[in-house]
């Protein structure tokens, strides 16, 4: 049986999206270890970086709503499918709300006024208009609580990516089982085809 891989499309959205995620952690964890000169040039970029994750994940779930996934391999038993698919759609969740919260917390910033956002200092990105224009005082408190809902959303995606790689790795290596050639480029993409009876029935 020919091995059952995601579409090419589903394969360049799905590294471009975790090469960003990863700049963007970096930039975060980096901030605090910066001269003062470089502090706002890294948040710049990291904002910039997160609203292109935002993008992509739309696009993302666009692309995956007309496009049925493979099936997953047989040798997964029933928990493993069941952790996989709840791994993924919280993952598909984060790569919303990360960048929604930061959006958020950025916009109840109260220099935000006299400090315009670019993406890549290129294309102007407005704020949340609404956020915005919340009297100072309470929108001071908001710019708080959605820092750390942020930062919230931040070590939950850490957590799950350490999770999503982990059992990738096991079910590769321990399973043998050919996970990373299902998201590979390499070999032809069948990502939008229909699993077969026998490829849906999990093994217990």
């Amino acid at each position: 049986m020919p091995l059952a891989r995601y579409t090419r499309t589903a394969v360049v959205l799905h590294w471009l999206v975790a090469a960003l995620i990863a700049v963007n952690v970096a930039l975060a964890l980096s901030v605090d270890y910066l001269p003062d000169e470089w502090v706002r040039p890294f948040i710049d970029t990291h904002k910039s970086t997160g609203i292109t994750v935002l993008g992509l994940a739309l696009v993302r779930i666009l692309w995956r709503a007309g496009h049925r996934p493979p099936p997953l391999p047989l040798g997964y038993a029933r928990w493993e499918r069941i952790a996989a698919h709840t791994a993924h759609g919280a993952l598909y969740a984060l790569m919303l709300l990360l960048p929604l919260s930061g959006w958020m917390h950025d916009s109840a910033w109260k220099d935000a006024a006299t400090h315009p956002m670019t993406l890549f200092g290129l294309v102007p990105w407005p704020r949340i208009g609404a956020i915005e224009a919340i009297e100072p005082a309470t929108k001071e408190s908001l710019h708080t609580l959605f820092g750390i809902v942020h930062t919230g959303f931040g070590y939950l995606l850490y957590t799950l990516l350490v999770l999503h790689i982990g059992g990738a790795l096991k079910h590769q290596w321990l399973d043998r089982e050919p996970e990373l050639q299902r998201m590979s480029l390499r070999g032809e993409a069948s990502g939008d085809q229909e699993p077969t009876p026998a490829e849906a029935t999990p093994r217990r």
